[in-house]
C-alpha cells in the first residue's frame, strides 16, 4: 500500500509537470488482472499496476501485454529478435525487495536481503537452473528471530525463505525440487557471508494454495 500512495503521489506530480506527458506505459500482465479481482474473479491479491493509479490521470494509461500470460510474452519477444537472456528474465515485482520482507521495511533489511538474494541468483545460474525455475523469491522474516550457533557463540538472527517455484504462466505453479547439494551450499553461504542471518528455509508450498510470492 505504501508503495502504491507513493506511486500515485509521483504520477500527480508528473501529471502537472510543465512537461507535456502524453502516455503512462505499464508492464501488467493478464495474471494480475485476475489475482485483482478483475473481471468476475474474486480478489486474491493486490498489485501496484492494477487499480492502483488516480482516476484523474491527464495522460493515456498504456498496457500492450494486460491480456496475455507471461509465455506468450515471452514468445513475442522471441518472435522480435530479443536475446534469449532477456526472454528468460525470471519475474521480479515491481514495488521491488519490499514486499519480499515480512515487516517493516528499512534500509538495512533490504541491504540484508539484497545479499542473500545476489547469493541465491547467483548459485541458481551457476547451475544452470535459469530455465528450469520460473521464479524463487527470497523472503526475509524480518519480524521473527531463533537461536543459532555461529561460530564459537550464540546467535538471535532472522529466518530467510527460499521459494523457488516452476510454471507456464504463474496462474499456477509447483515447487521446484532443487538439489539437495545445491540447497546446502546456498544456505551456508548465506548463513556464513550474510550477518544476521542464521537460518534458511525451503518453502514447498504450490500454488494454489499458496501465492508465489508471500505478499
Amino acid at each position: 500500500r505504501a508503495f502504491e500512495e507513493a506511486q500515485a503521489d509521483l504520477m500527480k506530480e508528473a501529471s502537472s509537470a510543465n512537461e507535456e506527458i502524453k502516455f503512462l506505459v505499464q508492464g501488467t500482465l493478464y495474471p494480475d488482472v485476475v489475482e485483482s479481482g478483475g473481471g468476475a474473479t474474486a480478489g486474491i491479491k493486490s498489485h501496484h499496476n492494477v487499480g492502483g493509479l488516480p482516476e484523474d490521470l491527464k495522460f493515456e494509461l498504456v498496457e500492450p501485454l494486460r491480456t496475455l500470460f507471461k509465455d506468450e510474452v515471452r514468445e513475442i519477444g522471441r518472435q522480435l529478435g530479443l536475446p534469449e537472456p532477456i526472454v528468460q528474465r525470471q519475474p521480479f515485482p515491481g514495488p521491488g525487495l519490499g514486499i519480499r520482507i515480512v515487516g517493516e521495511v528499512t534500509k538495512e533489511r533490504l541491504d540484508l536481503l539484497r545479499k542473500a538474494d545476489a547469493i541465491v541468483r547467483s548459485e541458481l545460474s551457476a547451475a544452470g537452473l535459469d530455465t528450469e525455475i520460473w521464479q524463487c523469491p527470497v523472503v526475509l522474516l524480518a519480524d521473527v528471530r531463533s537461536v543459532g550457533v555461529q561460530g564459537d557463540g550464540r546467535s538471535y538472527g532472522h529466518p530467510i525463505v527460499l521459494r523457488p517455484v516452476s510454471s507456464e504462466d504463474a496462474m499456477t505453479a509447483d515447487w521446484t525440487r532443487v538439489p539437495y547439494d545445491l540447497l546446502a551450499r546456498i544456505s551456508n553461504r548465506i548463513t556464513n557471508e550474510v550477518e544476521g542471518v542464521n537460518r534458511v528455509v525451503l518453502d514447498v508450498t504450490s500454488k494454489p494454495p499458496g501465492t508465489i510470492e508471500w505478499e
